[in-house]
């Protein structure tokens, strides 16, 4: 008995691959349960882990239902700058509403270095309750003008604190405003970026000179004159019409005083160089 116990625990199996004609054996193996379980379990585990780092480590992974690409990781990331972008308009906005408020009460406008400042708060210089009644009073006031048509509102003029600016380039900023010997800024760019107005205006000169290259220069309200230097190619010509953020230009390296691509702007206010800085988030 006690034999037969040990001959039934030690049996073991043969796996063998014959010759059919021949019957001459071709590959033989020998295992036990224990030993086929045990390799059974390992060819799956090793092939588990071989499929995790496929999947993980390829670009296979795309491949999977849900798992983001990188088209949509790019798009992801467009989405947030462009909400970025818009955050800053709706703030620039609100900034131009609060100030036409106030010019119309007779206030002082708000600085925009205030309000930069601390982006996270939002415009409020009254309460909520004062803002809705100040808001039903313009209303009223802009209601009262339309029907009797009165020309007071277009002979008003709003102080360019409280006007809202275009960027003309998204780039970076190489030589910046100084009011002796440089007054204007340097923004580079890749070269055909497009140039944009940072105002509603019309195009009062638009077109080449030997040191600026190609130029435009537009004109806009409350005596406010913009200049675009340096241009590859000129998008409006003289006595168009353009709006705030329009394309007006492409970004180039024309004129002799120009050494690589960029744009050459020049903010003015009645007849006097200004820093476009201080009024527009580049």
């Amino acid at each position: 008995m006690e034999q037969e116990k040990k001959v039934r625990k030690t049996r073991k199996y043969r796996l063998s691959l014959l010759d059919d004609q021949t019957h001459e054996r071709l590959w033989n193996m020998k295992f036990t349960r224990t030993s086929l379980l045990v390799t059974s379990i390992s060819c799956v585990i090793v092939f588990i882990l071989i499929i995790f780092c496929i999947t993980a480590y390829t670009p296979v992974r795309t491949f999977i239902p849900g798992y983001p690409d990188a088209h949509s990781k790019r798009a992801a990331i467009q989405n947030a700058m462009r909400i970025d972008s818009l955050e800053r308009v709706v703030k620039s906005w609100e900034l131009y509403t609060e100030n036409l408020r106030r010019v119309l009460d007779g206030a002082d406008p708000v600085s925009i270095d205030s309000i930069m400042g601390r982006k996270d708060r939002t415009l409020q210089a009254t309460g909520s309750m004062e803002a809705g009644k100040q808001d039903s009073i313009l209303r009223e006031k802009v209601i009262k003008e339309e029907q009797f048509d009165l020309s007071e509102r277009r002979q008003r003029d709003l102080p360019i604190e409280g006007m809202h600016f275009f960027v003309p380039l998204k780039g970076v900023i190489s030589q910046g405003y100084d009011k002796i010997v440089h007054p204007y800024i340097d923004i580079t760019a890749p070269a055909n970026s497009v140039v944009m107005a940072v105002l509603d205006g019309t195009v009062i000169f638009a077109g080449w000179n030997d040191e600026a290259g190609y130029t435009i220069q537009i004109q806009h309200e409350n005596d406010i004159v913009s200049t675009y230097k340096h241009n590859q190619k000129l998008l409006k010509k003289t006595g168009d019409k353009v709006s705030a953020g329009s394309p007006v230009a492409l970004v180039g390296n024309t004129g002799s005083l120009s050494t690589g691509d960029h744009l050459h702007f020049e903010l003015w206010y009645k007849g006097n160089a200004v820093d476009p800085t201080k009024y527009i988030n580049f």
